[in-house]
């Protein structure tokens, strides 16, 4: 199996028992909006899961995961539909005083964000903030009680909304504490989907592009949760520009998928490397020197991490590397918003 190892570089498998997790969510008011297109939408999220909706066509609150419909009773779904009438009575009465304060008319939106996150070590975080047209407009800090404005029609807001120290302490509250209460709980709803891990099936390719120019591509898909690092390096060093970056995506499975490429010149004698992170198992894939790909698909099982190579019908070697310790999860954190609980 010797002539397989210019393809494989380095291979660290370790796993990660915890990770962070959010609870966040949104809602999002539309002036002057088309056919079929709601006024007010709200939507919760555990990590990337919906948990929860409410739009101001449906007018009611509703389950979006089945672990929440089981878990929660009827009444609580019909409490928080009678406040987010109220709220979206009040986010719509918002967003007008937006449109006069900046004199708009038309097709506006207003976005308001709120949640917080259970990190790794135990510590946690809590955000809210606010947008008008996609830009943001004004930010809570609450270890200060102030709103941080953007612009002085958010300085308006500001002055308005630090008036009332109750409500800046009542938001700090819910952030630090309600917030990480019910994220402990969803989680323990939501167990089997939340805290499951499937690690990418990883390829590289190599494509001609255009003449004289060459396109490697590093593609992983099949991975849950979504958060992962995926980067090109040339003779060892990372390669910071001239990268193309594909989004993480939904794969329509409950998995997700991602790209990234890079040119090179055809000529060239330098050694390129995809190095792939998720959930603690690192992942270093040599590209290929020829038209062709390489392939690999990571799987756990009882503890163990089993990688197979399948390199361009050559064949495939399996290799296998115990769990010893636990390796620190990348996470990029998203931030959101919401009342007085759920939402």
């Amino acid at each position: 199996m010797m002539f397989l190892l210019p393809f494989l570089t380095v291979f660290l498998a370790k796993q990660s028992h915890t990770r962070t997790h959010s609870l966040r969510y949104f809602r999002l008011a539309i002036s002057d909006p088309g056919p079929g297109v709601p006024e007010f939408i709200s939507v919760g999220y555990v990590d990337s899961h919906p948990i929860t909706t409410y739009d101001s066509v449906t007018r009611q609150k509703e389950p979006r995961a089945p672990w929440m419909a089981e878990n929660l009773a009827p009444d609580h779904w019909e409490r928080y539909t009678q406040l987010l009438r109220g709220w979206q009575r009040t986010f719509q009465t918002e967003l007008r005083h937006l449109q006069r304060h900046y004199n708009h008319s038309g097709l506006h939106t207003y976005q308001r964000m709120i949640g917080c996150e259970l990190l790794e070590d135990g510590s946690t975080t809590g955000f809210l903030q606010y947008a008008y047209d996609g830009q943001d407009f004004i930010v809570f800090d609450k270890d200060t009680l102030s709103w941080l404005a953007m612009d002085n029609v958010a300085h308006i807001t500001k002055r308005a909304w630090e008036a009332n120290l109750h409500e800046l302490q009542y938001q700090k509250n819910w952030l630090e504490e309600e917030c990480i209460a019910w994220l402990k709980r969803f989680l323990e709803y939501g167990s089997d989907a939340l805290e499951r891990t499937e690690h990418p099936v990883v390829r590289t390719t190599r494509k001609e592009t255009f003449p004289g120019i060459t396109t490697l591509f590093c593609r992983a898909h099949g991975f849950y949760p979504p958060e992962i690092s995926m980067i090109w390096k040339k003779n060892g060093e990372e390669i910071v520009q001239e990268v193309d970056y594909g989004g993480v995506l939904p794969s329509g499975d409950g998995t997700y998928q991602m790209w990234v490429s890079v040119d090179l010149d055809p000529q060239t004698k330098d050694i390129y490397s995809c190095h792939v992170e998720h959930c603690g198992l690192q992942m270093v894939l040599e590209a290929p020197q020829e038209s062709g790909n390489t392939l690999l698909v990571a799987n756990t099982i009882s503890g163990t991490i089993i990688l197979i190579i399948v390199l361009a019908g050559v064949g495939a070697l399996i290799w296998r590397r115990r769990s010893r310790e636990p390796k620190e999860v990348m996470y990029q954190p998203t931030q959101v918003n919401e009342g007085s609980s759920p939402s």
